[in-house]
């Protein structure tokens, strides 16, 4: 791990303050981020820890006007067991049990974790970016150092050298991918605020805006110098979430399919809500994770079913929709059925709750 400096504001302006300058970053629960510090993947010169902010709003759960607030330093326990969440908003409740472990979700907060990197087996290991910027077995230079992307502490590569270097693996993403980069977005908690057209509460040294959540996460296709992962500016703070309080978000769940029982990221998984008016779907909300280079709405899929009946054929025909622009390989191509079924059970099991 290399030396970094420790700041420790009690205000938002403050933390702001610090965070924007060069090389800094942000500690709110750690869980991650410690562990890629010791492994060279995060490397910054300043730690700025805002878990003693004595903004109140930061902890806060409540329901105003219709309306779902969760603020970014709610833990993914304190989130997933409040009443409040639970009767309006299943979905983030049970995305955020099936996210992590019990001792990471004590820890862990909100704010953090939509912060989480996409990523592959070659995420944790950055030695691998030598060769992908052609420095071959030479140790990292002073240039390796540099902070970029808001000073999380990553570098630049040549596109052709990363994609002769970096294989495609089972965890690939198939959607929002390009010829280079087919990391997958890991994380769930996300998944249910895309769904349902969630809005992320942000403050900087300008002050403060409201951003869409579908556009915090940046696409690979839209990088670049300004914008790494996230379209936040340098000293930029997530402050806290809203959802709107709809009939299809309190009918709502959250379907994970992955390799362990507990504590491994999705190989496919959905956040589905549903409002049926008679027959008819009046309402429908799909969102997909462990398939995608972003939390990703599955509109398409959305589409086919809203105004229609729900049938075990229509189900099926909207998750094949959902996948229907896949890039795949042979590693990761049993994604898409598998995408397909998680989505039609999710599906089968709302309309039951319907009925």
């Amino acid at each position: 791990m290399m030396p970094f400096a420790y700041e420790r504001p009690t205000t938002l302006t403050d933390a702001v303050r610090m965070a924007s300058e060069p090389g800094a970053m942000l500690y709110a629960g750690g869980t991650t981020m410690l562990d890629l510090m010791k492994l060279g993947v995060y490397r910054p010169r300043r730690i700025v820890d805002i878990t003693f902010l004595e903004d109140s709003g930061l902890r806060r759960i409540s329901v105003d006007n219709n309306r779902l607030y969760l603020g970014a330093l709610v833990t993914m326990h304190a989130a997933a067991e409040h009443e409040a969440v639970k009767d309006n908003a299943p979905v983030v409740s049970e995305s955020l049990w099936l996210a992590a472990s019990q001792q990471l979700r004590h820890m862990a907060t909100l704010g953090g974790n939509v912060m989480q990197r996409t990523r592959d087996p070659y995420f944790r290991d950055p030695s691998w970016l030598r060769f992908a910027k052609g420095q071959g077995n030479d140790q990292d230079s002073d240039q390796d150092s540099d902070q970029s992307g808001a000073g999380y502490g990553f570098t630049p590569y040549d596109d052709q050298r990363l994609a002769a270097v970096r294989q495609p693996t089972r965890l690939s993403a198939m959607l929002g991918t390009t010829d280079t980069d087919t990391m997958s977005y890991p994380g769930d908690f996300a998944q249910s605020l895309v769904a349902f057209d969630a809005q992320v509460e942000i403050m900087g040294l300008d002050g403060s805006r409201v951003l869409a959540f579908s556009e915090l996460h940046v696409a690979p296709t839209d990088r670049d110098a300004q914008f790494d992962f996230v379209r936040l500016s340098p000293g930029e703070i997530i402050t806290g979430f809203t959802l709107a309080l709809t009939p299809a978000l309190s009918n709502s769940l959250y379907i994970k399919a992955r390799d362990r029982e507990s504590y491994a990221f999705a190989n496919a998984s959905a956040a589905v809500g549903l409002e049926m008016q008679g027959d008819t779907v009046s309402d429908v909300r799909i969102a997909l994770g462990g398939v995608a280079t972003i939390p990703w709405r599955a509109r398409a899929a959305e589409d086919a079913l809203r105004g229609g009946t729900l049938t075990a054929q229509t189900m099926r025909r909207a998750g094949e929709a959902a996948f229907a622009k896949a890039k795949t390989h042979p590693h990761n191509a049993f994604k898409v059925p598998l995408g397909i079924n998680v989505i039609v059970h999710a599906l089968t099991t709302l309309q039951k709750l319907e009925g």
